[in-house]
């Protein structure tokens, strides 16, 4: 039983509203409208970075890439990076700003105050509001998402609400019994995808994938059949709601906040852990942070 990763699901409309207070007081060190920004995480936060990025130059605010923090790549010029780490303590991302200090301004964004990355970092947003027990992400992921795009002039009001209403709608048994989940999505929502097929795989083992939507017909829905479950993120191009169901397999979509319908992927995730006996809170072969041996 995810006894701890279920608290901090069922926390998020209120992690997200304190994310949002807090935006005053950190808004002078997020990028600036025009700036050239490099997004950069591991896991989770690197999924974080590629919506981030993506949400970012949609709505017009500049130029916005998204990296894991490995594979960075060191020839570009961008006026600002944001790193984000909930425990401050990733090698890879660690040793990436000691490499880019005094190249390129940095802000990290986590969850743990004097970690290694704030010693390397050029600005530090604190949110330790949103740690987690769980080795499973979701609510500081989430937060971090809430304050970027609050700095991007969204008004999350709305999605606080739905995020309340996930938390308590039932979960569809055919979701928790699917032998397979394909997510997908568009702009934005490709990493809202990749963040919610990583939480089923890592929660219980579960064979999910993630694709960017227009892309799923070329190749990947080759393997939807009954049992199986298409879930799309944010608008679905045409047809291919019609293309899934001939298939047999079962297609799910919302029209709430994608950050919303994502809260109800992080359930459904928990709850394939738990028809399969499996501890969510402390995922096969994983630990809360990756560090490197001898880096």
């Amino acid at each position: 039983m995810a006894i701890h990763a279920t608290a901090e699901i069922n926390s998020q409309p209120e992690i997200w509203a304190e994310a949002i207070a807090i935006y005053p007081q950190v808004a002078g060190l997020l990028p600036k409208k025009g700036e050239r920004v490099a997004f950069v995480g591991c896991g989770t936060s690197w999924f974080m970075s590629m919506i981030s990025a993506a949400r970012r130059e949609s709505l017009g605010q500049g130029e916005s890439d998204a990296f894991t923090a490995a594979e960075f790549p060191y020839g570009r010029n961008y006026d600002r990076i944001v790193a984000i780490t909930r425990s401050g303590t990733t090698t890879e991302v660690v040793h990436f700003l000691e490499k880019i200090k005094g190249h390129t301004p940095t802000v990290v964004i986590t969850a743990v105050p004097d970690s290694p990355v704030t010693e390397h970092a050029d600005e530090v947003i604190l949110i330790p509001f949103a740690d987690e027990e769980s080795v499973l992400q979701t609510r500081f992921a989430t937060a971090v998402l809430a304050l970027i795009r609050t700095h991007l002039g969204e008004n999350l009001d709305g999605a606080i609400d739905q995020c309340r209403q996930a938390l308590t709608m039932p979960l569809d048994p055919e979701l928790v019994a699917a032998e397979q989940i394909s997510f997908l999505g568009q702009g934005w929502t490709v990493g809202m995808a990749q963040e919610a097929a990583l939480k089923t795989r890592e929660s219980s083992q579960f064979w999910a994938e993630a694709y960017p939507a227009m892309d799923y017909r070329h190749g990947p829905i080759s393997i939807a059949q009954k049992g199986r479950v298409v879930w799309a993120f944010g608008e679905v191009p045409e047809g291919l709601e019609e293309d899934v169901e001939r298939t047999g397999a079962k297609f799910v979509s919302s029209d709430w906040d994608p950050m919303a319908h994502l809260v109800v992927a992080q359930r459904v995730a928990v709850a394939i852990a738990d028809r399969k006996g499996v501890d969510a809170d402390n995922p096969r072969h994983l630990a809360r942070s990756i560090i490197l041996a001898g880096k």
